[in-house]
C-alpha cells in the first residue's frame, strides 16, 4: 500500500509540472560587527523574479551561509550586503578565495557604507586583483535585459555614478561590486522604500536576473 501512495504521489508531481530546486542562493554571512542580514525581502524577490523570468529553479527562500564554512561551495550565486564592517579571517579569505576560483559567483552590493571596508577585506582574498570598472558594453549588461548605458542608479545616497565593479580571476568575472547604486535595495518589497517607483524596482530586479544568468553560464 505504502509503494502504492508513492507511486500516487510521483505521478500527481509528474502531471502538476512540478519541479524540484535544484540549487539555492544564499547570503553571505560575516563577523565585523556590519548588517550582513540587511535587505531581508531582496533575495527572495529576486529568485521570484528569476524563476519566472529566466526559468531558474531556485528554491524560494535564500540560505544564509558564513564565509569560512564548506557549505559555501553548495551554492553558484552568493550575495553580500550592508552598512558597516566587514572583518573576513586569513581562514575566512581562503575558503572565499577557494569558493571563487572553482567556480562561485560573488555579488556585493554596497548598502551605504560598506565601501571603506569590504575593498581592504576583499584584498585579503585576492591581494593580486583590484576592482576594475566594466564598460557598457560587457555582457553582463546585455542578458536577456539590455542596459545600453550600464549599471541602473536605484537609490541617490551621494548622488554619484552608479559603478558596476568586477574582480577577474583568469578571465572570469569571479565577483561584482555594485558601488553607488544599492541595487539590492530595488529588489526588497514593494513600498519599503517610499520614494522607489515601480519601474525603479523593475530595473533593479531586471539588473539582478542578468547578474543571475551572467553567473550561472559565462
Amino acid at each position: 500500500m505504502r509503494i502504492k501512495l508513492c507511486l500516487i504521489a510521483g505521478l500527481m508531481i509528474l502531471l502538476s509540472g512540478f519541479r524540484p530546486p535544484t540549487y539555492k542562493m544564499a547570503k553571505l554571512k560575516y563577523n565585523g560587527g556590519g548588517d550582513w542580514y540587511a535587505n531581508r525581502t531582496a533575495l527572495p524577490n529576486l529568485i521570484d523574479f528569476c524563476n519566472k523570468n529566466l526559468n531558474t529553479n531556485f528554491a524560494a527562500q535564500d540560505a544564509i551561509v558564513e564565509v569560512g564554512s564548506a557549505e559555501l561551495f553548495n551554492y553558484p550565486f552568493t550575495y553580500l550586503t550592508g552598512h558597516g564592517n566587514v572583518a573576513f579571517s586569513a581562514n575566512e579569505a581562503q575558503n572565499l578565495r577557494k569558493y571563487l576560483i572553482g567556480g562561485g559567483f560573488l555579488h556585493i552590493d554596497d548598502n551605504y557604507g560598506l565601501d571603506k571596508f569590504i575593498r581592504k577585506e576583499m584584498k585579503k582574498v585576492f591581494p593580486e586583483l583590484s576592482f576594475v570598472s566594466l564598460p557598457a558594453n560587457h555582457p553582463v549588461y546585455h542578458q536577456k535585459f539590455k542596459f545600453p548605458s550600464g549599471l541602473p542608479k536605484i537609490h541617490e545616497h551621494d548622488g554619484k555614478v552608479p559603478q558596476g565593479l568586477a574582480l577577474i580571476w583568469e578571465g572570469r568575472v569571479v565577483c561584482y561590486y555594485t558601488f553607488e547604486c544599492d541595487l539590492g535595495n530595488g529588489w526588497e518589497d514593494f513600498g519599503t522604500y517610499p520614494e522607489d517607483t515601480q519601474d525603479k524596482r523593475l530595473s533593479a530586479l531586471k539588473m539582478g536576473a542578468n547578474l543571475v544568468q551572467y553567473a550561472l553560464t559565462q
